[in-house]
């Protein structure tokens, strides 16, 4: 049995995990799911928000727990898993990205998305439809079903598109800076979202290049697995936390 910290990505919340948590908990495991300062229900002031502040937040939850942790980021949370993962080596079993931002040490995403762009031009994402907001930047509805939950139940994407809150600045263009004796060598699995509009399934993959080592499931569906693709993903969750019961370190 372990614990799973799972941490939601941009504009979203806790919410976003509702879908897996009976399955974690039937399998015996502990789950977690935290809304960052300034998202969610968390009312931290936008502009006190950095990746620091949700290093800290998380890390006072894990420092309340007695076994081994498993880290589960989704698209910018992975951003936030990997700086957790570095501060608490010792104590993560292992981490997973679920269409997440998995980078070398120090580089922020729009780095790889400008790299990316002078060939493939698509890889702007959500980018081109946000809308500015005090202290950080919106999904317009429409554009949250057309990219994030194009696949998953009309019903469910709606729903989803309704809860999602203004993104603070200070926890959207941020960079982790790792280790290869810490995180490196931390068990990882990149869960590659095939049919994905926000993270393209090319950016993925270059992740997963620039940061090697990671075991990789496919899943056929869009940025959000949790509502197109909820068992797939369970599955391939629980099958990872299995094989990696322990922190190696």
């Amino acid at each position: 049995m372990a614990d799973i910290v799972l941490i939601h990505g941009a504009w979203a919340g806790s919410w976003v995990w509702d879908s897996l948590l009976d399955g974690l908990h039937s399998a015996g495991h502990k789950h977690h799911a935290v809304d960052l300062p300034g998202n969610g229900s968390d009312a931290t002031p936008l502009a006190e928000v950095s990746l620091e502040r949700y290093v800290e937040h998380v890390g006072a939850l894990i420092e309340t727990l007695d076994g081994p942790v498993h880290l589960v980021g989704h698209s910018g949370g992975g951003v936030t898993a990997t700086a957790l993962a570095e501060r608490y080596a010792e104590r993560i079993a292992g981490v997973a990205y679920v269409a997440g931002m998995m980078l070398p040490s120090g580089m922020r995403f729009a780095e790889l998305c400008a790299e990316l762009s002078r060939d493939f031009p698509e890889v702007s994402g959500i980018g081109p439809y946000l809308q500015p907001a005090v202290g950080g930047s919106r999904v317009p509805g429409d554009a949250a079903c057309a990219v994030f939950f194009h696949d998953a139940p009309a019903s469910a994407a709606v729903r989803a598109a309704r809860r999602l809150t203004v993104q603070p600045d200070g926890g959207r263009d941020i960079a982790a800076h790792w280790t290869a004796g810490r995180f490196g060598r931390l068990p990882r699995l990149y869960l590659e979202a095939a049919q994905d509009r926000s993270v393209l399934p090319l950016v993925q993959q270059r992740m997963q290049q620039l940061v090697p080592g990671a075991e990789r499931t496919v899943l056929d569906c869009g940025h959000a697995p949790q509502l197109a693709a909820p068992e797939a993903l369970l599955a391939a969750l629980l099958d990872f936390f299995a094989h990696h019961p322990n922190p190696v370190l």
